[in-house]
C-alpha cells in the first residue's frame, strides 16, 4: 500500500503494517490517553462536563493499554525513515507509560515539550491543580540518527532571534476552528489546535515530506499539512471522524510556495575553513583580528591559524583562550576592520559560500 494525502480507515496497527517500510518523514501521534473516567463529571452548578468517555479511550487495565501502545509504536517505527522523528502527545494519565515504552523499543528522546494552555479547563472539584498543560515527546528512530530534520534557524528567526524553548504557550481549540456535527456538538472531543500542529510541522519537516498521523481524529494534522504543503497519511478507525476530516481538509488552500520554502540553514551549508579565506586573499596574513570591543588581539598566520600572545591555534581555540572559556565560536568572536568599521569574519565566509552557489548554478 502506498498512499499520500489520504485518510485510511481501520485499525491503525494493521494499516501501518500495510505501509511501505521506511517511507515516512515525520509521525505525529495523539493516541488515546486512557483517562480512566469512572463516572460523569459535573460543574459546581451540576451541569455535565463534556468529557472524553468514548469507547476508543477505554482499556481494561494498564497492561492492556501498554500492549496497545507497544504495538502501535513498533508499527510506526517500522515505517519511519532512518532520519524521521516522531511526536507523541499525552497527559499525565499516559505519557510516562508511553515514554518508557518508546525507550524500551529503541526510540531516542530528543525533547519533552510542554504545551502550556493559556485557556485550560478549570478543575471543577477544587481538589487538584488545574490541568493546564499536555506533554509531547519528540524522538528520533534510534540513538545513532544524526541527520533528522530540525529547522533551527527558521524557528529562531521567527522568534525574534531567540532559540525556541520547549514550553509552548498556545490556546486550546475553540471557536470557529472547532469542528461541529449536525447538532452543533463537538465533532471530536480532543481536537488539537492548528497552531500546535503548525509548530510541529514547521519544526521537523520540509515541504513535500510525508507526515503520518495514526490517530487522525478531526484531521488537524492533514489540514495543517496541506496548508504548509506537506503530504499526509491519516489513519482513523471511526467513520464519523474520517468524514469530518475529509470535509475539513477539502476546504484548505495551500499557502504560496515561497511562504513555506525551507529557510537557509548554516548547518547544511558547505564547510569553509578559515585557511580558505586566507588562501583566497579575502584576509591577508599579518592582519590583526580583534573582538567586537577590541579587548583582545590576534595575528593571522599564513597557514590560517591565529597567534595570540605566543599561543598558536584555530580561530575557535584562540577565541576561547582570550575569554578564558572552554569553547568559542571564532567566526562570530573575531572581527576584521573593513572601511573603517569592525565586521565578524563570518561575513567573509558568507562571501565564499555565495561564490560556491553561483559556480554551481
Amino acid at each position: 500500500m502506498s498512499s499520500r494525502n489520504e485518510i485510511l480507515q481501520g485499525d491503525c496497527v494493521e494499516l501501518m503494517h500495510a505501509l511501505p517500510e521506511a517511507s515516512v518523514d515525520l509521525v505525529f501521534a495523539d493516541p488515546p490517553y486512557n483517562l480512566q473516567l469512572a463516572s460523569k463529571l459535573h460543574r459546581p452548578d451540576q451541569s455535565l462536563v463534556d468529557a472524553v468517555d468514548d469507547d476508543w479511550d477505554k482499556f481494561a487495565d494498564f497492561a492492556t493499554y501498554d500492549a496497545f501502545t507497544r504495538d502501535w509504536l513498533k508499527a510506526a517505527r517500522r515505517v519511519m525513515k532512518p532520519s524521521a522523528t516522531i511526536f507523541v502527545i499525552g497527559s499525565y494519565h499516559n505519557i510516562y507509560r508511553v515514554g518508557a515504552i518508546m525507550q524500551d523499543l529503541g526510540f531516542w528522546i530528543l525533547n519533552d515539550i510542554v504545551w502550556r494552555k493559556n485557556n485550560p479547563m478549570p478543575n471543577f472539584r477544587g481538589r487538584r491543580f488545574t490541568n493546564a498543560h499536555e506533554t509531547m515527546i519528540w524522538a528520533a528512530r534510534d540513538s545513532s540518527v544524526k541527520s533528522y530534520t530540525f529547522n533551527y534557524d527558521a524557528l529562531k528567526a521567527g522568534n525574534e532571534d531567540c532559540q525556541v524553548r520547549s514550553d509552548w504557550l498556545l490556546p486550546i481549540c475553540t471557536g470557529a476552528e472547532r469542528l461541529k456535527d449536525s447538532k452543533g456538538r463537538k465533532a471530536h472531543p480532543t481536537q488539537k489546535p492548528e497552531a500546535l500542529l503548525a509548530r510541529v510541522l514547521l519544526s521537523a519537516s520540509h515541504p513535500g515530506d510525508l507526515v503520518l498521523d495514526p490517530f487522525f481524529g478531526a484531521g488537524t494534522t492533514g489540514a495543517v499539512a496541506k496548508r504548509l504543503r506537506r503530504d499526509y497519511i491519516g489513519l482513523e478507525r471511526e467513520t464519523s471522524y474520517a468524514q469530518a476530516a475529509r470535509k475539513r481538509i477539502a476546504a484548505i488552500e495551500p499557502l504560496p510556495a515561497e511562504a513555506v520554502a525551507p529557510a537557509p540553514s548554516k548547518r547544511t551549508e558547505p564547510r569553509i575553513a578559515f585557511a580558505s579565506l586566507v588562501e583566497a586573499g579575502l584576509i591577508k596574513p599579518g592582519v590583526t583580528l580583534t573582538d567586537a570591543k577590541k579587548r583582545h588581539r590576534a595575528i593571522v598566520r599564513a597557514d590560517g591559524a591565529l597567534s595570540l600572545s605566543g599561543f598558536v591555534g584555530s580561530i575557535h581555540k584562540t577565541g576561547a583562550l582570550a575569554q578564558g572559556l572552554p569553547a568559542c565560536n571564532g567566526w562570530s568572536f573575531w572581527h576584521y576592520e573593513s572601511a573603517g568599521r569592525l565586521a565578524p569574519i563570518d561575513d567573509l565566509r558568507s562571501i565564499v559560500r555565495a561564490q560556491l552557489r553561483e559556480a554551481a548554478e
